[in-house]
């Protein structure tokens, strides 16, 4: 038996642990992360993965363990659904091989990948739906893997299903929660802003009407005038306050980052995807602006450019704080024509936000050439 810190804790008591440890977390990500250390422990295999699948082919998330972050950047993009990986999303039983190079569905590996021998895999599935599939390689014990580790990763796997479904469940509704917050928000601003811009209206018609015949009264009605614009001013800043999304203060930039590009992903024909590195918390401030940025470069890019990638990147800068890229390889444009033609498409408000952070906005494109939106700003 394996005895370094990674090795096999053996029993009901292991298995327990797995579970509950599934069990616990409420976050998909989390949930995925802790299936593939279970697993990996669990079978005392050198490599573990889950691949949940997307509808273009690919996948929408693939969580590994056993391989450094370095390594993991060096092998590439997420795969796509092929060869093995395909398999196990449309079949029912585990597959298990001694050597998974020599299955004649094997179709090789980035230059940066782990070679890898023996092979276990199975799906995880909710009914008929295949929520995804997990991989094992590279049993650490001689003799590969074994009937009894086939049994222990379909019943991970069945848990997996509920902790997976649990979790799909929980977002749901908290972005239903969210939804509904911010439509009372926008409301109670409509009518506050709206009730306070009547006023400052009738009373500057007032004092434009007393201007000649009773000086002293305009003035009274200019200062009141003065007076409501500044209440206005109060009201819609703390409406545009209180409207930082509740994502950021409780997931963090890079978890809500990841799940708004997710979303993004499934509803669109374009293949969005985001890669997080390194980043720090940032302050309040910053965090909001690089994510009204990127959400207003992944509009234009979805909507006008008309590409099949668009790539979200947040890396850290080695002064401090963070740099956003938002590149497409659609159409592309000339950004003098587009503003010539009154077209600023998002410009202008996302350089004010950089602006308003002490950023720089970036913009790099020409028509045929696809589009970069880059935004970096400093640290707190």
């Amino acid at each position: 038996m394996h005895s370094g810190p990674r090795g096999p804790r053996s029993g009901l008591a292991a298995v327990s642990t797995a579970l509950l440890a599934m069990s616990r977390r409420l976050e998909v990500r989390d949930v995925l992360r802790t299936i593939v250390a279970s697993a990996r422990e669990l079978l005392d295999a050198e490599y573990a993965a889950l691949g949940v699948p997307d509808d273009h082919g690919g996948f929408a998330q693939f969580v590994v363990d056993g391989i450094s972050e370095e390594r993991w950047r060096a092998i590439g993009p997420l795969p796509r659904q092929h060869g093995i990986l395909a398999a196990m999303l449309h079949q029912d039983a585990p597959e298990r091989l001694a050597d998974v190079r020599k299955d004649p569905r094997f179709e090789g590996w980035p230059a940066a990948h782990p070679d890898m021998s023996d092979f276990l895999g199975l799906p995880i599935r909710d009914g008929e739906e295949t929520l995804g599939a997990l991989f094992l390689a590279n049993k650490r014990g001689p003799g590969g893997f074994t009937d009894e580790d086939e049994d222990l990763l379909s019943l991970l796997a069945q848990h997996a299903a509920i902790a997976l479904t649990n979790a799909r469940l929980y977002e749901r509704s908290r972005e239903l929660t969210i939804a509904e917050e911010r439509s009372r928000l926008a409301h109670e601003l409509h009518d506050a802003v709206s009730q306070k811009l009547f006023s400052l209206r009738l009373t500057a018609q007032a004092a434009a009407a007393l201007v000649d015949r009773d000086p002293a009264r305009a003035k009274d009605e200019l200062q009141q005038v003065a007076v409501l614009a500044a209440e206005a001013a109060d009201e819609l800043r703390a409406a545009v306050t209180e409207l930082r999304p509740t994502a950021l203060d409780e997931d963090g930039l890079i978890a809500t980052l990841r799940g708004q590009v997710r979303v993004l992903d499934r509803a669109h024909t374009a293949h969005v995807t985001f890669t997080g590195d390194g980043v720090r918390a940032l302050p309040a401030a910053q965090e909001e602006a690089v994510l009204r940025v990127a959400q207003e470069a992944l509009h234009n890019a979805l909507r006008h450019s008309e590409g099949e990638r668009i790539e979200v990147t947040l890396t850290r800068r080695e002064a401090g704080g963070a740099v956003l890229r938002v590149t497409d390889d659609g159409a592309g444009f000339s950004p003098p024509t587009v503003r010539r033609a009154g077209r600023h498409l998002g410009l202008v408000s996302m350089r004010d936000r950089a602006a308003g952070v002490g950023g720089r906005l970036t913009v790099r494109s020409e028509p045929g050439t696809g589009t970069t939106i880059e935004l970096e700003v400093p640290g707190g």
